[in-house]
């Protein structure tokens, strides 16, 4: 097979899986018929790193039962060629193309892609309708929001890949004159950042209060570079955020994104990779925060792999998560699992 000639893309935020590493531990599945949507997971093939249809179909049917997944914008397959506010579309036209794939019934019965949240320049300003425009066409019926990343920091030992990106993207005007663009559209708005930045989200929020708006990865709790050793300083700065922005309706939080090397746990440097009794040990306070804060029907659990993989297998995340979700009632376990996805990001599942 021909090897992927694009070049690699790291954050310098996850590690890179192991197949070998994590194969040390296995888990019975927990509950292992309630259905899951995975919100938020990416697919690329690029530097030698490849996690395409094939890796994330052989994840799922480690056991848990994914009935849906939702693409997100990771800089996959852009077009090579054409004006450069237009490639993204690329994007759209490969997460479509899985997702026909799933649908053909032969990588399981994982309707994979079932939504997809691409990439749209928003500092085009209003120059940022004819590419959504585009993208909602190269969809088929599948497109259904865009991220734009504005994560920044001022320690590049934090920020990595993002360190040269601009400060306060959010606050720009003429970026929200591109994010004015959404709504009419009836399209959604990821946002990845850093928990510093969360008040600036807060501020865009309130802007555009018919702009459904989701929180990436529980805020993106540092604790890297400057917050190295920090957790308990840390904690309480990032939990008065979250409290803050749960204020705003629009606004539904992603529970995940945590075994990212960025969160400081150092689970991926031990000799073996960690249960669902220690992820969740470690992830429980930034999960029932959010969860005491925006509600179940405005949170969803996600994989993020497979920047997540780096730290632990789709066994053992999921097992997290239904450990986390243990307290709650069959009604808030079903919306934490698949109902607030669906909702959210419109999704048809047979």
């Amino acid at each position: 097979m021909a090897a992927s000639t694009a070049p690699a893309s790291r954050s310098g935020l996850y590690a890179d899986p192991r197949e070998d590493w994590l194969a040390q531990h296995t888990e019975e599945i927990i509950d292992p018929a309630r259905p899951i949507v995975d919100p938020h997971h990416h697919l690329w093939d690029r530097g030698g790193l490849r996690y395409m249809i094939e890796e994330m179909s052989a994840d799922i049917a480690s056991g848990h039962n994914i009935v849906a997944t939702v693409y997100v914008d990771c800089r996959s397959m852009y077009r090579a060629h054409g004006p450069e506010a237009f490639r993204p579309v690329g994007e759209v036209e490969f997460a479509n193309g899985v997702a026909a794939m799933a649908a053909s019934g032969g990588y399981g019965k994982a309707a994979i892609c079932a939504g997809i949240v691409s990439h749209v320049n928003l500092l085009l300003g209003d120059g940022a309708k004819a590419v959504l425009e585009a993208e909602i066409a190269a969809g088929n019926g599948r497109f259904r929001g865009i991220r734009h990343s504005s994560a920044w920091d001022a320690d590049p030992n934090v920020a990595g890949m993002y360190a040269t990106r601009p400060k306060g993207l959010l606050l720009d005007s003429t970026f929200r004159k591109g994010f004015s663009h959404l709504a009419p559209l009836d399209l959604s708005f990821d946002a990845w950042l850093f928990h510093p930045q969360i008040g600036e989200l807060t501020d865009l929020a309130r802007a555009f209060p018919e702009t459904r708006i989701v929180l990436d990865h529980c805020g993106g709790p540092v604790g890297i570079g400057r917050f190295a050793g920090r957790r308990a300083e840390v904690f309480p700065e990032w939990k008065a955020s979250i409290q803050e922005i749960a204020r705003c309706p629009n606004v539904v939080v992603k529970l995940g994104g945590l075994a990212m090397c960025l969160l400081g746990y150092d689970f991926h440097l031990r000799p073996k990779p960690p249960s669902s009794e220690e992820t969740a040990a470690a992830w429980r306070p930034y999960v029932e925060t959010c969860i005491e804060v925006f509600g179940p029907d405005r949170c969803m659990f996600e994989s993020n792999f497979p920047p997540d993989k780096g730290q632990c297998s789709y066994q053992v995340i999921f097992n997290a998560f239904k450990r986390l979700a243990a307290q709650y009632s069959e009604t808030e376990k079903a919306a934490l699992f698949a109902g607030t996805a669906i909702d959210v990001y419109r999704l048809k599942i047979d």
